[in-house]
């Protein structure tokens, strides 16, 4: 458990109790070898977890101790019950079995400010997971306050030989509560700022829109590179990258790794665009800060060094004075791709629909998109300026879409559309049953039998004996239901009835009851024509 032990050490702990035992044996004998650690061993786990209570309290660092799983982790309850109500940063390390029950042990739970488990399976994968949970544990020992955490480690037998005395670099996350000089010296975060010249900044999802003070907005859109999604919503300064998935697609490795950034700063949610997160998982930026009020560790790249606890428009204009101007040769690389990107021409398909859409739709009006393709295909087209867009995007899953949006749209008084495909729309097909929504509602469904976007993904394979399963095969239809919820129900099967009927949709003046506009389209059409699209962007 070096990489354990490397991170004991980062985040400041200097002390180590340690209760002897069999299963034990790995981390005493990598504990006792590093010089900055004092170990003091115990052998009852009671009188151990209060001897570390003591030391935490004479000390300003964290103190650890290990012990076993089972009673004697129960029996250092007590000492952890009086850490936390005294505020005391413990770090209880109980080491079990991989192959027994790894169920969560509840000896600690209501008294810890936090419970990881790590591993010791040496994939990356799990590596990298491990680290990013060890650093989560450490730093949760003082976050709004000091406590007690847990950190279960589940270790393969045999439990000998552990007793390297090198240890390997391992990532070390910080966390600022804040900007504030008093409480934590931030002038190295600038430092980094000024010496990283490739800055990208991505903003992910945001129910918001945001004006930034004019006299930061010009500094800020130089000096570093915005990229956004419809799902930001207007949060961004200047004119920000857009459309990242098709600017991506076509890119050969040498011109990933030289527009890929040094610094990565990132705010929001949930970010849409997969080709964005390969990119940055196989081209890791030196530093990632996360930007967020509640200051958790959102390490979607795998690369994440900094959590900014703070609200992100206020960091941004506190930075703002303190970058130094340089040319802005690298956000200027990515803007003049942007710029040479043609705008999409589709046939009759499921993407021209949502495209008509976006070009339709009114001034101030609200767009609610489902999850899965409505997001997709909506990201290929321009947005409207005054255009606000809503999705359940967060945990990306298909549930509640439609009655989150007509919730959304009862307590609204703007023109409200929402975008499914068919799959969505008839799993959540009961939110219409209910009458607290009015005429201010717009439903476009896309029907294409099922998910035609899964058949265009790079990899995908199924049989004809499979297919119906994996895509949600269907021959539904909803204007039975439509109707019989007093909907204005409208079905297109081609391209001149999509135009006839995308004019009536989108006219805020038509407001004697909803509408709901169903198209048909053709699956296996749809998967082709987004294929060949994406390969028209390599010519």
């Amino acid at each position: 458990m070096q990489q354990l032990a490397v991170l004991l050490r980062a985040h400041g702990v200097k002390k180590m109790v340690l209760c002897s035992g069999s299963t034990n044996v790995p981390l005493i004998q990598t504990f006792v070898h590093i010089p900055e650690f004092t170990c003091y061993p115990m052998n009852d786990e009671r009188s151990a977890g209060f001897f570390a209570l003591g030391l935490a309290l004479h000390d300003p660092h964290p103190v650890a101790m290990v012990c076993a799983e089972g009673s004697g982790l129960a029996n250092v309850l007590p000492a952890v019950a009086e850490a936390r109500k005294q505020q005391v940063q413990l770090v209880v390390i109980s080491v079990g079995v991989n192959q027994a029950d790894s169920a969560q042990p509840v000896a600690l739970r209501d008294n810890v400010t936090c419970t990881v488990c790590i591993s010791d399976e040496e994939t990356d994968a799990h590596a990298q997971q491990r680290n990013l949970l060890i650093n989560k544990a450490l730093l949760e020992s003082h976050h709004h306050g000091k406590g007690p955490v847990h950190i279960r480690v589940l270790l393969s037998e045999p439990f000998f030989g552990c007793n390297a005395t090198e240890l390997p670099e391992e990532r070390m996350i910080e966390r600022y509560q804040g900007l504030n000089m008093y409480e934590q010296d931030y002038q190295p975060l600038v430092d980094k700022l000024n010496k990283l010249k490739k800055r990208m900044v991505i903003a992910g999802q945001m129910n918001t829109i945001y004006e930034f003070d004019k006299k930061h907005e010009r500094t800020l859109a130089k000096q570093m590179l915005w990229m956004t999604e419809h799902l930001s919503n207007h949060t961004t300064p200047g004119m920000p990258v857009r459309r990242l998935e098709e600017l991506l697609y076509p890119m050969d490795l040498k011109t990933q790794e030289n527009l890929a950034p040094e610094l990565l700063i990132t705010f929001g949610g949930a970010i849409v665009s997969r080709r964005v997160k390969y990119f940055l998982r196989k081209h890791k930026p030196l530093e990632h800060w996360h930007v967020s009020k509640d200051g958790e560790l959102n390490d979607v790249f795998g690369a994440l060094t900094t959590v900014i606890e703070m609200d992100p428009f206020e960091f941004f204009e506190k930075i703002a004075p303190l970058i130094e101007d340089v040319p802005p040769l690298y956000p200027r690389q990515w803007e003049q791709l942007a710029e040479k990107l043609p705008e999409p021409r589709f046939p009759y398909s499921e993407m021209m629909v949502v495209g008509q859409l976006m070009a339709s739709l009114p001034s101030g009006c609200s767009l609610h998109l489902g999850t899965g393709s409505a997001v997709r295909y909506a990201q290929m087209f321009a947005l409207p300026e005054d255009v606000e867009i809503q999705s359940n995007m967060g945990l990306e899953g298909s549930e509640g879409a439609l009655a989150t949006a007509l919730g959304y749209a009862t307590a609204s008084e703007k023109m409200n559309f929402v975008v499914l495909g068919d799959v969505s729309f008839f799993s959540g097909m009961n939110a219409l049953w209910n009458s607290n929504f009015g005429s201010n509602v717009r439903i476009l469904v896309v029907n294409n039998g099922g998910h035609a976007q899964l058949q265009s993904l790079p990899g995908f394979t199924g049989d004809e004996r499979t297919m119906r399963f994996i895509t949600g095969a269907h021959q539904a239809n909803a204007q039975a239901w439509a109707t019989d919820r007093g909907f204005n129900y409208l079905s297109a099967h081609n391209e001149a009835e999509l135009k006839d009927f995308m004019t009536t949709f989108t006219n805020p003046s038509i407001t004697r009851q909803p509408i709901l506009l169903e198209v048909f389209t053709d699956k296996a059409s749809d998967a082709e024509l987004l294929k060949q699209y994406y390969k028209s962007l390599k010519k």
